[in-house]
């Protein structure tokens, strides 16, 4: 069932998203699509409740648990960034808006930008271990919630992976081509 609310919560995002901009740029209604984007989060309290339902039911901690939380986290960190992403390219595509802004691809603004998306990975997993913690205490039965625990381990081991392959090396790189 969480899989099924997780796949209708990202097809969800999207077509909240999708109809903000179009009532934003096409529809020329700014008010609609202003109140459209600001309902976006809503889908995720919808994933959030039928989390908590699933496990205050009596269902034991699946894999799905625990991709519930890693995608609310995720979703919490970077869904304004990706609501901006699409706005700038809805804007540039069909009401003549400027082109979207564009990460530096070197320097010292590519080290910069670098960190600063990791930092918002840092708040992910932060929100997702919180929420996975939260089950964890809400269920109260460790046999139940192991893969809860598991999760914390594989979300902490992709931090620390992006942490060196992205912004740790970014930096080196550029330290090493301004010597």
């Amino acid at each position: 069932m969480v899989l099924a609310v997780i796949v209708a919560c990202e097809i969800g995002f999207w077509v909240v998203l999708g109809a903000g901009l179009v009532a934003r740029y096409l529809l020329r209604m700014r008010r609609l699509g202003a109140a459209l984007l600001v309902c976006v989060p809503l889908v995720d309290l919808v994933l959030l409740g039928a989390t908590v339902i699933d496990l205050r039911r009596g269902a034991t901690a699946t894999f799905v648990h625990g991709l519930a939380a890693a995608y609310l986290g995720f979703s919490i960190a970077f869904g304004h960034s990706m609501v901006r992403w699409a706005d700038q390219r809805f804007a540039h595509r069909f009401a003549g808006g400027p082109p979207p802004w564009k990460p530096p691809k070197d320097g010292l603004g590519r080290v910069r930008y670098e960190w600063r998306e990791w930092g918002k990975a840092v708040l992910a997993w932060a929100v997702a271990c919180a929420l996975l913690g939260g089950g964890i205490l809400l269920v109260g039965d460790f046999s139940r919630t192991e893969e809860l625990v598991a999760w914390v381990a594989r979300l902490t081991v992709v931090i620390v992976i992006w942490l060196l392959a992205y912004p740790v090396w970014t930096t080196i790189s550029h330290r090493s081509a301004t010597e």
